[in-house]
């Protein structure tokens, strides 16, 4: 079957105009409620990325939706979450400079909501392979399920794990990204697991934090 075909449990982008549009997972019998009418996802089932749907019951007003396949920059902006936002330049410099691609093994520590994940995921399949921990049980659930919703099961493994005190027993991957509060701790635990030219990117939210991870680096 066409993979431009949307099945049942695909995620879908819809969009009503530039500013109103949602990131939803389709199922038989099920519906979508906006202000323009409901979206019923049996008229969504079996068409293809790109159709033009019709809330209902306001079909002979024109409220038309467009039915689009999400993008990675998508699943950043559009799913759900709870902790901070990467955006898309930012995973963009990431995957860049990382040289995280198709069949590259990756150990993200911090996976908050999946967002990033999900990226990652996106960038490494077929072969590769992300392994995603965090602390918090909360963002290990969301992560979970939005990589499932993503159909990125394959790709990538979240589980509990603390990349400062646990041996998460991987060696030789490809790049690591470390996406916590205190990256600077860690620059010696990532050694152990980066083979001898694998790279590693760090996100952080302020420049005191940069400062702190960037001297972590030079001393290590």
């Amino acid at each position: 079957m066409s993979t431009n075909i949307i099945k049942e449990n695909d995620l879908i982008f819809l969009i009503l105009d530039g500013k109103r549009r949602w990131l939803v997972q389709v199922k038989s019998g099920g519906n979508f409620h906006t202000h323009k009418g409901i979206i019923e996802f049996d008229d969504v089932i079996g068409k293809k990325f790109g159709s033009v749907v019709f809330s209902r019951p306001f079909e002979t007003q024109g409220y038309k939706f467009y039915v689009l396949k999400p993008l990675p920059s998508d699943y950043i902006l559009h799913m759900t979450r709870k902790t901070q936002i990467i955006y898309p330049e930012d995973a963009g410099l990431i995957l860049l400079y990382t040289g995280i691609g198709p069949g590259s093994i990756v150990i993200e520590a911090g996976c908050g909501s999946g967002a990033l994940t999900c990226i990652l995921g996106n960038f490494v399949r077929p072969k590769g392979h992300i392994y995603s921990y965090d602390i918090r049980e909360k963002s290990l659930k969301r992560a979970k399920l939005n990589v499932k919703r993503a159909k990125l099961d394959d790709f990538v493994s979240i589980q509990y794990g603390d990349i400062l005190n646990d041996d998460l027993k991987l060696e030789n991957v490809d790049a690591v990204v470390l996406d916590m509060a205190t990256p600077w701790n860690a620059i010696k635990k990532v050694l152990n697991y980066l083979k001898f030219s694998g790279t590693l990117a760090s996100f952080s939210p302020t420049i005191e934090q940069v400062k702190k991870t960037v001297s972590a680096m030079k001393n290590n």
